[in-house]
């Protein structure tokens, strides 16, 4: 089974998401998901014009504009995100068709068969909510934060000592 980074980051910037309108009520701008994150912000474009189509977030327009979850954080589970994104977590060379070993099935199919249904219903039974309230979430998100603070603080202590006076 391969999780590429779609999948990865689609579930990441829903729980970064999250996180920030739990903690704010206005909308969430993909610049500040990128920043905290490091992921491209055009990549996230793509994967929220997907995740907006498939129901799971909102967008705002204008100046005060970004996103928003369309449900609640526990109506969301984490197989809806990665599927929405159009990934998939079969463990399967044949991705099911049972044709993995010179057109028929081989030896392993069933085990494969059965951990791609297991990974499945555990990703299922894991919501947005539940993944706030594990252990190192907060003290990351916190983490994250403080970062890019620091780094516009610095980026603004470097512009204005540029500045003529």
């Amino acid at each position: 089974m391969r999780l590429t980074t779609r999948g990865r980051y689609a579930v990441t910037a829903l729980l970064d998401l999250a996180l920030q309108t739990s903690q704010q009520d206005s909308a969430v701008s993909l610049s500040d998901i990128a920043k905290r994150q490091s992921i491209s912000i055009s990549y996230l474009e793509q994967l929220f014009s997907k995740l907006r189509k498939r129901g799971l977030v909102t967008s705002i327009r204008g100046a005060a504009g970004g996103y928003h979850l369309a449900k609640p954080l526990d109506e969301i589970d984490v197989m809806s995100i990665i599927s929405a994104v159009d990934e998939s977590v079969n463990a399967m060379q044949c991705e099911g068709r049972g044709d993995c070993q010179g057109g028929t099935m081989c030896l392993t199919h069933d085990l494969w068969c059965a951990l791609s249904n297991h990974i499945e219903q555990y990703l299922k039974n894991i919501t947005l909510a539940q993944l706030l309230d594990m252990e190192n979430v907060q003290s990351i998100s916190d983490r994250q934060h403080l970062s890019v603070a620091k780094d516009i603080s610095t980026i603004t202590l470097s512009t204005s000592e540029a500045s003529p006076a």
